[in-house]
């Protein structure tokens, strides 16, 4: 069917698909699921992932391209180089409450093609100054700076496909669409020391080519730094290019920023935002600063590629997450998470002190699987959070007052995934910050990763009390 043609299925219903906007949308009505939106929702939920991957793949670009920046001989202290990891997710952290409004005010479909083009700013601007020696720093941290526009997809994704999926399906859903995007972290890690080896690559995007001096042996080759930036230009526009023929908007998500603002005032939307803190931003913290870590911590390593297996990791165990929490529960899932990566913390302080990076390296696939499943859990836990609240509050107790409860729960869940996103993405600024300032105070991370595990116990008992307890104001 083409874009603006308008079907009417059995139920009564109207679904139009295409790229044109979708007026009658009813996923929890199993006629109407079967019959239309199960195909409407997975097409849209795989345009989703691909435009959400790219945001995350440019949003952590500097957590690569800083470690090796001393290599083609920019003299940047360490403390400079974990600035540039630390930008791109303040930013992108702080650009995360714009983009969760922009869907109600734009629409899904709509705000995927905007902020997908808008990924070409910080790539064309890294790939043209890349290339002069002489660039300053400052121009390296506005470029840093700008990677955050990627970060702020993820809300405006989550927030959009929220609304696509039934109740029972919203939570694999969601950690299929954070997944994919998620994945982005560990390509973007994994390929690109291998994209500046490419001549061809660089003769095609334009441009000299610049020596790289190995940290351990001295050896010199000639890479082409550029193409880690110029090479998500041609995904970039196919990504948009996607969302503007395949993907839909929903009537039901249009809302104003006032009618979403309220939510800020929720105490679950902190308790939440706190948890969440603990999940994705250990995830986005540990992912954005691991390449930069392992190499002031061991700089014999020269293999910067491992690091991306700790991002993959991560992003492949989210949907996991969300699976399990739909049979046992997200708080349950989340508590033990939270304990087992406070035990992961102390097992990398142990291995760090016996100088053994087999053991550090481990310790960390594992502490990031814990991450991914617990934020897949956690965005499991928020609709059914909001949605039992407004079933409580409800005073017309019949089933057309349910239903309306029902929607505008979901619609709050929506609000607050966007919202409860952005909060736990400033934990990306916050850990390469820790590892900034412990090791230049003390010459080592192990202060920054004690205070994690602080964190984390703090994290055990606020969702232990609020979620998981015998009688908890909300099980879930």
């Amino acid at each position: 069917m083409s874009a603006g043609t308008t079907a009417r299925d059995r139920t009564g219903g109207k679904a139009r698909s295409g790229g044109a906007w979708i007026e009658d949308w009813r996923p929890e009505d199993p006629a109407f699921w079967e019959k239309t939106g199960r195909t409407v929702a997975r097409r849209n939920l795989a345009f989703s992932i691909f435009a959400e991957f790219l945001g995350f793949a440019v949003w952590q670009l500097f957590s690569i391209v800083a470690a090796l920046l001393p290599l083609v001989g920019y003299s940047f202290t360490p403390g400079q180089l974990f600035t540039l990891v630390a930008l791109p997710p303040l930013v992108g952290a702080t650009m995360r409450f714009p983009y969760t409004f922009a869907v109600g005010l734009f629409g899904g479909r709509n705000w995927t093609i905007i902020s997908a083009l808008l990924l070409l700013i910080p790539t064309i601007m890294l790939g043209v100054i890349i290339q002069n020696p002489n660039t300053p720093f400052w121009m390296f941290a506005v470029a840093a700076a700008l990677g955050g526009f990627g970060g702020g997809n993820f809300s405006s994704s989550m927030a959009n496909i929220g609304y696509f999926f039934p109740r029972e399906k919203k939570g694999a859903a969601l950690g299929l669409n954070a997944a994919g995007g998620n994945l982005g972290v560990g390509v973007v890690q994994l390929i690109v020391p291998f994209l500046v080896t490419f001549a061809a690559m660089g003769a095609v995007f334009g441009g000299g080519s610049q020596t790289r001096t190995d940290a351990t042996t001295g050896a010199e080759t000639q890479i082409f730094i550029q193409n880690a930036a110029f090479f998500w230009v041609p995904l970039v526009l196919l990504a948009a290019a996607c969302a503007y023929f395949f993907m839909n908007n929903l009537n039901i998500s249009q809302a104003t920023p006032r009618e979403q603002a309220p939510v800020a005032k929720r105490k679950h939307t902190w308790v939440m935002s706190f948890l969440y803190i603990g999940t994705f931003g250990s995830f986005i913290g540990f992912s954005a600063s691991f390449p930069l870590l392992i190499a002031i911590v061991f700089s014999e390593q020269s293999a910067t590629w491992l690091a991306a297996l700790g991002p993959v990791v991560g992003s492949l165990a989210r949907p996991f997450g969300g699976w399990i929490s739909d049979r046992v529960g997200g708080a349950r899932v989340t508590l033990v998470v939270f304990a087992l990566m406070a035990l992961g913390v102390v097992s990398v302080l142990a291995f760090l002190e016996a100088g053994s990076f087999l053991g550090f390296f481990l310790s960390f696939m594992v502490m990031f699987a814990l991450t991914g499943i617990g934020n897949g859990s956690t965005y499991r836990m928020i609709p059914v959070i909001f949605r039992t609240e407004r079933e409580r509050m409800a005073v017309d107790r019949s089933e057309s007052g349910m239903s309306r409860a029902r929607e505008i729960g979901l619609k709050e869940g929506s609000f607050v995934i966007g919202f409860v996103g952005a909060i736990g993405a400033y934990g990306g600024f916050a850990i390469p910050q820790a590892y900034k300032y412990s090791i230049g105070a003390t010459g080592g991370p192990q202060f920054a990763l004690m205070l994690f595990v602080a964190f984390y116990v703090a994290c055990i008992a606020v969702c232990y009390y609020f979620y998981a307890r015998r009688n908890a104001e909300i099980s879930c």
